[in-house]
């Protein structure tokens, strides 16, 4: 089922319809449909902010973004977002799209769980994460009009528990390879210096977004 809103729509191309067939067909549904609000969530931000992308951009890096929490492309020892973005950078490049571009949606799926910058750089790259941290996190929720989240979901539904789904589901892509997730070494730096400092908990974030599920 597509949705149009607002002039947001998934491109009508030839490499869109592959993206989605390959994408359907490798993750889960909760993923898919995840991917899927995360490609409109972004389109809909850069809307709002008037920013000029390119929407086949937006929405591979959108849609490959938790490729790499699938066994087919998940290794041993990169993190999940570099796998995914690897999966996406080698669809891309056999379909002849141009190093820059390819460059460009490689960038914003690795980025998209490192907060503070992505906003700052290229709009895909900056959209695909304005598109998780809403579908997940619920950040800039009131931004979007009742309207448009119903819309969504209602095309891409979000499921009944759809926060303690996609914890479990991160936690099943990344367990076998534990290491890969040393994050934020700052928090590291302030907690070993102030005993009383508690760095934010990303599963905390989520179960308390203002998403109802």
């Amino acid at each position: 089922m597509s949705l149009s809103l607002n002039g947001i729509t998934v491109p009508d191309s030839q490499l869109a319809r592959e993206i989605t067939e390959v994408v359907r067909d490798t993750v889960t549904p909760l993923l898919f449909h995840h991917s899927s609000r995360v490609y409109y969530f972004g389109a809909l931000a850069g809307k709002r902010r008037g920013l000029k992308f390119d929407p086949e951009l937006l929405y591979a890096g959108a849609m490959f973004h938790d490729m790499g929490l699938m066994p087919k492309h998940s290794s041993a020892t990169e993190r999940f977002e570099v796998d995914g973005a690897n999966a996406a950078r080698d669809f891309l490049n056999r379909h002849g799209i141009a190093q820059q571009d390819v460059d460009t949606v490689w960038t914003a799926i690795a980025l998209h769980t490192t907060p503070g910058v992505p906003q700052h750089m290229h709009p895909v790259i900056a959209l695909v994460t304005a598109g998780v941290e809403m579908d997940v996190l619920g950040l800039a929720y009131d931004q979007y009009s009742e309207a448009e989240r119903q819309a969504i979901v209602r095309t891409h539904p979000r499921g009944n528990q759809f926060k303690e789904d996609i914890i479990q589901s991160f936690y099943t892509g990344i367990k076998h390879k534990p290491a890969t997730t040393f994050g934020n070494v700052k928090a590291d730096v302030i907690a070993d210096k102030e005993p009383h400092f508690h760095a934010g908990n990303f599963c905390s974030v989520i179960r308390g977004s203002a998403w109802a599920a």
